[in-house]
């Protein structure tokens, strides 16, 4: 079938959009979804950029949301006419997905980043396979393929495009407090880089009852959106002696927990530094290989502290997916305080408005 995609072409280009053609052979799991809405996400923009070398041109896009046409063998509980979230994808076989722990596929990379797909990824441009099945979806396009394992059925009342980003990065950062910190009431929690991960936390931090809620980013604008949807101090990323400004909000001994969106090493390390004895952090950002942060043993070891690396808040899609839209419907989720809207031909424009921080989450419509 002929469908229009976004194309990543190379790192200095813009996304192109173009007519290619998707197969129409599913294979046994698989489902075809026409896409009402994707979000954009950084890894998008990193493999675009090549900071995650993934073989270029591909079709990106990994937050998708839309409409099930048809439905291949072997699926079960899916129909057409389904409307479904989309999220990563697994293999569902390998020790960890039997463990529950899908975020931590043995086969997570060759699935989600390569596309790895039986049959190739579904789709051809002027004949040649296209990269694409980019996290079993490739979501910016009219149409893709995804697997019963990645797509979660939600009402069809909902707004779809509203709650895209869930599939990714509201599902990490509401993931990474709410099934990995695990605040109790009260408990005090930094929040390091506030992008829609680290907005996602705030918003789940405050679910979770947590009494101090700070919010640490280089943008006033973020900060105030921040302590609009619950963070109770906000701290300017660039205040000398970071660690211990955010620490002095937790009662002077330092916070309970902190996350850290930003993968900045500086930053990492701050995130680290400001817990009290015996604290958790969770750290979710995928920096260039190689990177290295400066954090003492002593100060890890001395403090009793735990340090997690988090992939997709470690969670199961189909299980915490419809847990934070039942948040949503109880208004309690107010993810349209973080998203904005642009029509898919404005993708470029999207990406744009992202990087320079002018909005938080954007989200393409292609409708």
């Amino acid at each position: 079938m002929k469908i229009t995609a976004a194309v990543a072409v190379a790192p200095e280009r813009p996304f192109e959009l173009i007519s290619c053609d998707l197969s129409d052979d599913l294979a046994p799991g698989e489902v075809l979804v026409r896409i009402e809405a994707c979000g954009i996400c950084h890894t998008d923009l990193a493999v675009k950029l090549q900071h995650i070398p993934v073989p270029l041109p591909k079709v990106l896009g990994h937050e998708g949301a839309g409409v099930i046409e048809r439905v291949g063998p072997g699926v079960v509980g899916l129909a057409e006419g389904d409307h479904v979230l989309m999220s990563f994808g697994s293999c569902g076989a390998c020790g960890q997905c039997q463990l529950g722990a899908p975020g931590y596929c043995d086969e997570f990379g060759m699935i989600n980043l390569f596309g790895q797909r039986r049959g190739g990824s579904g789709l051809r441009y002027r004949g040649a396979e296209l990269g694409g099945y980019f996290f079993a979806q490739s979501a910016f396009a009219a149409h893709a393929i995804a697997t019963a394992r990645n797509v979660v059925k939600v009402g069809k009342d909902l707004p779809l495009a509203l709650l895209a980003p869930m599939g990714c990065g509201i599902q990490t950062g509401a993931g990474a407090v709410m099934n990995v910190l695990a605040p109790r009431a009260g408990a005090s929690i930094a929040v390091f880089g506030v992008g829609a991960v680290g907005m996602a936390a705030i918003m789940a931090a405050k679910l979770a009852g947590c009494g101090t809620i700070v919010a640490v980013d280089i943008r006033d604008e973020r900060l105030a959106r921040a302590r609009d949807i619950g963070a109770t101090h906000i701290v300017d990323g660039r205040t000398p002696d970071l660690a211990k400004a955010v620490a002095a909000l937790g009662r002077g001994r330092g916070v309970d927990h902190s996350l850290d969106t930003t993968g900045v090493p500086e930053v990492v390390a701050a995130s680290i530094a400001c817990l009290r004895q015996r604290g958790s952090s969770a750290q979710v950002a995928a920096p260039p290989r190689g990177t290295r942060f400066p954090v003492e043993a002593s100060v890890l070891v001395g403090g009793g502290l735990s340090v997690r690396g988090v992939v997709e808040g470690d969670a199961v899609p189909a299980i915490f997916l419809p847990r934070l839209v039942d948040f949503f419907r109880q208004g309690r989720l107010p993810l349209d305080r973080i998203v904005s809207f642009y029509p898919f031909e404005k993708i470029n424009q999207a990406v744009e408005d992202m990087e320079t921080g002018a909005t938080v989450k954007p989200v393409l419509r292609m409708n």
